[in-house]
């Protein structure tokens, strides 16, 4: 008999199934499902990572697939090729390998008699990524989807560059891949673990330099940018990302832009599954998922379809802090559209300040540390990340304030900024800060947008600026959803510099502005649209502690150089996993130095331990890397060492020059 379509079912997880790829290559899968699949088969939701099943994502795995499998779908966790314990070599992200692979698994879970040969793809970041572009491949058996802190645009929304610009996330990414990709498969599950690790390290790409090589929006990032062709894909897609993460504007294109059925929902989190994200109040994204899966997957109504296009987590404007552990606000919610179709208000920028249109002319000439609380880029480790008071960078840019409220403001969207301005360079950059002023003075950022101003007419063919000329440019800020309290002020404040978020131009560059407005997107005042239910999930991952995590970000100034320096530490702490006893843990330290006057000073430094053991096999691998420039080329180091006990058994190291292309 068919269990009832609410039973909870006794499931079974199998820790490494083998799938293997049409060309040999042996992927491993960890699979829950329930015991009786084989007599009542269920559908297959599949999530595809290097991010290591063994050890790198057990904390949330446990939390979220058994929970999913008890309800009656097998929940797949494949480690991606070259990573883990599969087999094979990873030769960057999203490769046509890595979305060829994926829909081979696809095609694999269909085949198979405890399956019913309907598939969803679900993954946050990477695994939100990847299951977007198989979506636009139209594999047969995948239904729907759900993504979580992605991007439609791999050049324009990712780690890599941002308006243009260079994102110092590329070197930091990069080093983060660097570490995580050299570590071996585990020991209990691979007997020619060694010979595996040993190849990988051989092989291991340093994928800065090659992300370095392309500049320009060319071929390598259309590939895997979904907005290429929207209509490409047909499956359902529930897309969810946070006010908190790097990719801000996804779930409002995807909602605007896609033929498929699609829903957005935008909460206060950083970067992490809505069930365990932080900031506060979380969701039940587990209920949600359940109903978007039952409906696409088993045909049941529940309602999905029915549901408002779009909702959004609208926060109430609160002091700037490093951390928020909650954010106060309230649900609100479009029934169709997203928010282009929302009235803006246009405010003019002039040598008064930030409201009716007037004569303008104000010079911007930002010291090159401008841009130190502007907090991480990509929020995902939980450590003092988020954005801190602006008013010190405040205090090296051009301010325009507006006038006190006399009532709430609700800004809801993306806000634009025009600007007719010159600078004295050929290349240069700007960055907008969207904030919020506090009686006292206090300034939160609100919401920001940069723009490389070679790229101002082009992000395929970038031009440089003639010195002297006037031009018309536009930046785009992220979406937000913001209530301003009234008896408080909206500042825009813009600089030619911002790091360490951004590379700097080869020379200090001053910007002379002529005239500008911003554009808010605003909404009428509301109270709660929607109600979600509370979080649930499956009982916690069983691991004992043997080192503590912790986190810390410190700004020093050199006295004798004038150098600033940021630097990040993130010690992820060490832990046994009681279930199959693999010992594992990780630090990194970020370092990140520039002169306030000279541009060609800035540095970057990246190191990396990870450190894995067990029944008396101890494997570590430390890696590093730095990138500095001059007036025409990047320079990349990087190394990597590995050892077995204290015993070295590889090492590689590599320098890198790539000539700058209007960065």
């Amino acid at each position: 008999m068919t269990p009832p379509a609410n039973a909870l079912r006794t499931i079974e997880d199998l820790p490494d199934v083998g799938i293997e790829m049409p060309d040999g290559c042996r992927l491993s899968a960890r699979v829950w499902r329930p015991v009786d699949a084989a007599e009542h088969p269920v559908p297959a939701i599949l999530e595809f990572l290097p991010y290591r099943k063994r050890d790198g994502t057990t904390v949330r795995d446990a939390l979220t697939h058994p929970w999913l499998a008890e309800r009656g779908y097998a929940c797949i966790r494949v480690d991606m090729r070259g990573n883990g314990d599969s087999e094979g070599l990873m030769e960057d992200e999203y490769t046509q390998q890595e979305l060829d692979d994926a829909v081979a698994t696809i095609n694999w879970l269909a085949q198979q008699p405890w399956c019913t040969g309907k598939i969803g793809m679900m993954g946050i970041s990477w695994g939100g990524f990847n299951a977007l572009q198989v979506a636009a491949l139209q594999p047969e058996p995948l239904k729907a989807i759900i993504t979580l802190c992605s991007t439609a645009d791999r050049y324009a929304d990712d780690i890599h560059y941002k308006g243009g610009c260079l994102l110092n996330e590329n070197l930091g990414w990069g080093a983060t891949m660097w570490s995580y990709s050299s570590r071996p498969p585990d020991p209990d599950l691979r007997e020619n673990w060694r010979e595996m690790w040993l190849e990988r390290l051989e092989h291991e790409p340093f994928l800065p330099s090659v992300w370095l090589r392309h500049q320009r929006r060319d071929a390598y990032w259309q590939h895997g940018s979904v907005c290429e062709d929207f209509n490409a894909i047909q499956a359902a897609t529930l897309a969810i990302g946070g006010w908190g993460d790097a990719y801000k504007n996804t779930v409002p294109l995807l909602v605007e832009q896609l033929t498929a059925p699609v829903k957005g929902i935008v909460g206060p989190w950083v970067h992490k599954y809505p069930h365990f994200a932080v900031p506060e109040p979380r969701i039940g994204f587990l209920q949600e998922a359940l109903r978007w899966w039952d409906h696409w997957l088993k045909g049941i109504d529940t309602g999905v379809d029915k549901d408002p296009a779009y909702r959004a987590y609208l926060m109430d404007g609160v002091r700037p802090q490093r951390w928020y552990s909650e954010r106060p606000g309230r649900w609100i919610a479009e029934t169709s559209g997203a928010t282009s179709h929302l009235s803006g208000l246009i405010l003019g920028l002039s040598d008064a300040g930030l409201g009716p249109d007037g004569p303008l002319d104000v010079r911007v000439r930002s010291p090159q540390t401008c841009g130190m609380e502007g907090g991480e880029y990509c929020a995902i480790w939980l450590g003092p990340d988020m954005p801190g008071d602006q008013r010190s960078d405040d205090a090296l840019s051009a301010c325009f304030d507006g006038t006190t409220l006399a009532e709430d403001m609700d800004i809801v969207g993306a806000p634009r900024i025009r600007l007719r301005l010159s600078a004295d360079r050929p290349q240069a950059q700007i960055a907008v800060r969207l904030n919020h002023v506090h009686p006292d003075g206090a300034s939160t950022r609100i919401t920001y947008g940069v723009l490389n101003l070679s790229h101002r007419d082009s992000h395929a063919e970038p031009t440089p600026l003639t010195p002297g000329t006037e031009y018309d440019v536009s930046v785009d800020l992220d979406h937000i959803a913001y209530r301003l309290p009234k008896g408080h002020r909206l500042r825009v404040a813009i600089s030619s510099a911002y790091w360490p978020l951004i590379w700097p131009s080869p020379e200090r560059t001053e910007l002379h502005l002529t005239q500008g407005n911003i554009t808010i997107p605003q909404r009428p005042t509301t109270n709660n649209e929607y109600a979600f239910p509370q979080p649930d999930s499956a009982p916690p991952l069983d691991q004992t502690s043997l080192r503590a995590p912790r986190n810390s970000r410190r700004v020093e100034t050199d006295m004798n150089s004038g150098e600033t320096h940021l630097t990040i530490e993130d010690d992820f702490g060490l832990v046994t996993n009681t279930e199959h006893g693999l010992t594992h843990g990780g630090t990194a330290h970020e370092r990140w130095t520039i002169h306030p006057d000279d541009p060609l000073s800035a540095r970057g430094y990246c190191k990396w331990t990870q450190e894995i053991s067990r029944n008396g096999i101890d494997l570590r691998t430390e890696t590093s890397c730095e990138m500095w420039a001059d007036q025409n080329s990047f320079f990349l180091k990087a190394r990597m060492d590995a050892f077995e006990g204290e015993k070295l058994v590889s090492t590689k190291q590599l320098e890198d020059a790539v000539p700058r292309d209007q960065m």
